[in-house]
């Protein structure tokens, strides 16, 4: 996922200038370099593919998974590309949408996904170039997705059959019922039909009416009766983008009902799940009936929470939990997928190139320009530098406490949306981007701030 909505208000950049040390402009310059490169190596091995595996240099479908591709990770990427004026390789990945990429496909997807993923990334190539055909791809593919949401709750279906409109998976998850208003309302206001708009606003009522009275959310919900399936509320997975999508709602768009429900979600989360062990700060999940914990465990997802949380004006927390991650990454190098805090050991070894403490180190940078979140983020690239890159692009860990850490083989679509952004983003000071006034997406999708002509 990625959680990667960028402050709105740019509290705090006046002193952020075009001409930062010269260290940052170098990496920023590497960063590209790496980007272009597996691009490359995408276009020659994986050209239309969705996702390349950069070990045995084949491919893997997601979201479809019957073996169709629709271009993933090179529509995750165009944005990004974009933003690292690596225009020949924007404008080719733009035409390849344009000659080649159909919906009308037989085969089932996850609605939360193919939302953020695919009309995200859409949505925002259009933003960089103006393109109308990447419009109305994006409203094609909404289209196909918009039936999930006729239920009598309002909360989507999980899954979706593209060509026929046939859904299952009625138990969801908060953020899979709630990830929608950042980039269905940017489609609504493009286009003049709030069809989007308002299914994606319904479903996330639905989901915080339905709050505990510690109002807080379990982490799966019955989208036909409403009815809770699980007691369990994180800032994790099924959480995490659920929170972010709530303050992106009012940062996006000004509307004070996100911000209402935004505040009120973050007071129970700080008051019920707020754990500090010594100077670190830790949010285990808990029940959200009584608020006891569950586990210390927690996922590698929960890493973005701390830019959130500083968005959202709890700059303390945000900063603690942010650094209670980095002392993760500084122990083993790459974050684990799974980290418990109480026994200070992983829980899964595994890595899938996760961005969300990038992500949360560049929110925190955009709102207080310290060279520590820049250093986080500098620590986090030269990792993945280090120990994911293999012979075809970059790929996913198998086990980061290994020594050397033993590859995988899997570059999943987000990466080239999310943390190679994050990363030009917090090390370059580019001029195509307004580092004042901008919204990025839960999946790094840039829908507010792009510099045409810059």
């Amino acid at each position: 996922m990625a959680g990667a909505a960028a402050a709105w208000s740019g509290a705090g950049l006046a002193s952020v200038g075009r001409s930062g040390p010269a260290d940052w402009r170098t990496l920023a310059e590497d960063v590209k370099t790496q980007m272009a490169w597996a691009w490359d190596q995408y276009k020659a091995h994986a050209w239309g593919k969705d996702e390349i595996r950069p070990v045995s240099r084949t491919v893997s479908s997601f979201p479809l998974r019957n073996g169709h591709h629709l271009g993933l990770s090179l529509i995750e990427a165009l944005d990004t590309l974009w933003v690292m004026g690596l225009d020949s390789r924007f404008q080719d990945g733009v035409d390849w949408v344009k000659a080649n990429l159909d919906f009308d496909v037989d085969g089932d997807v996850s609605v939360f996904e193919t939302s953020i993923r695919l009309v995200g990334g859409l949505l925002s190539a259009h933003h960089a170039c103006g393109d109308p055909v990447l419009l109305a791809k994006a409203k094609d593919l909404a289209d196909r997705l918009l039936p999930a949401f006729g239920t009598p709750t309002g909360m989507p279906w999980g899954t979706i059959n593209l060509k026929t409109g046939a859904v299952r998976n009625g138990v969801n998850s908060p953020a899979g019922i709630a990830t929608y208003w950042p980039e269905w309302g940017t489609l609504s206001r493009l286009t003049g039909d709030p069809r989007y708009s308002d299914a994606a606003r319904k479903a996330a009522l639905a989901v915080f009416d339905r709050r505990s009275k510690l109002d807080l959310v379990a982490t799966q919900i019955d989208v036909l009766s409403g009815e809770w399936k699980s007691r369990t509320a994180t800032v994790g997975s099924y959480g995490d983008s659920f929170f972010e999508y709530l303050w992106d709602g009012w940062q996006l768009f000004g509307d004070p009902e996100w911000k209402r429900m935004y505040d009120t979600c973050t007071a129970a989360i700080l008051k019920h799940q707020q754990v500090w062990k010594g100077s670190r700060l830790w949010f285990p999940d808990v029940d959200f009936e009584t608020g006891a914990i569950v586990t210390t465990e927690q996922d590698e997802l929960a890493s973005f929470y701390g830019g959130l949380l500083g968005q959202g004006g709890a700059m303390k927390q945000g900063a603690a939990y942010t650094e209670s991650w980095a002392t993760v990454q500084d122990r083993y190098g790459v974050l684990p997928e799974g980290y418990d805090y109480a026994a200070v050991r992983p829980t899964q070894v595994s890595n899938s190139l996760r961005p969300e403490l990038a992500d949360a180190a560049f929110n925190l940078w955009l709102l207080d320009p310290e060279p520590r979140w820049r250093e986080i983020g500098r620590a986090h690239f030269l990792a993945m530098k280090r120990w994911n890159k293999a012979t075809y692009g970059y790929t996913d860990l198998a086990d980061v406490t290994s020594n050397p850490k033993r590859q995988a083989d899997h570059c999943p679509g987000y990466w080239w949306s999310e943390q190679m952004k994050y990363y030009y983003l917090l090390f370059s000071d580019t001029p195509r981007f307004d580092y004042k006034r901008n919204y990025l997406s839960t999946e790094g999708n840039v829908l507010l701030g792009f510099r045409r002509g810059a």
